[in-house]
């Protein structure tokens, strides 16, 4: 929140990424960096931003190849949705242990799956407020970041560009 994204550019090509292209406006950037763990880009990312605009912001981060292969491989499909039903994957910094049983539903909120370290799922407007983010917050935590699949798909659309 409040991070706009020329700055967000700016502090990871000052870091040394490189190819940094920001998307929409929530916070969504491709790059390109030296092969390392993704704790450890996520820290260089999160010590950029902070060096540039004076304040903590997590970071996520997957490789393209991830989220490619994750598009690819439909993990919708074993599930019957409503055509309304809004798809979103949540990446998770880390699993809890133990994983929690899924799917959850509550008031029109699905909690499908995990892959890896992904979580499926689909929600449906509901009457009673953002059920969808807090049952995911309840279950997962607040280390976590939630897009929806059209958003990963235009992320892997500009990290193959």
């Amino acid at each position: 929140m409040n991070l706009k994204m020329p700055d967000l550019k700016q502090a990871l090509e000052a870091a040394g990424f490189s190819d940094v292209k920001t998307l929409l406006s929530s916070g969504n950037v491709v790059f390109t960096t030296r092969r390392a763990t993704e704790s450890a880009i996520e820290r260089r990312v999160e010590a950029a931003i902070e060096a540039k605009v004076g304040k903590a912001f997590g970071a996520i981060v997957r490789s393209i190849d991830h989220l490619r292969d994750l598009l690819e491989s439909d993990p919708y499909r074993p599930f019957r949705l409503p055509s309304a039903a809004k798809r979103v994957v949540t990446l998770l910094r880390v699993v809890p242990e133990p994983a929690p049983t899924l799917p959850i539903e509550r008031d029109g909120a699905r909690l499908l799956a995990l892959r890896d370290r992904e979580l499926i799922s689909a929600y449906e407007r509901s009457e009673k407020g953002p059920v969808f983010m807090m049952l995911i917050q309840k279950t997962f935590g607040k280390d976590v970041t939630t897009r929806t699949w059209d958003t990963l798909q235009k992320v892997v659309r500009a990290g193959a560009l």
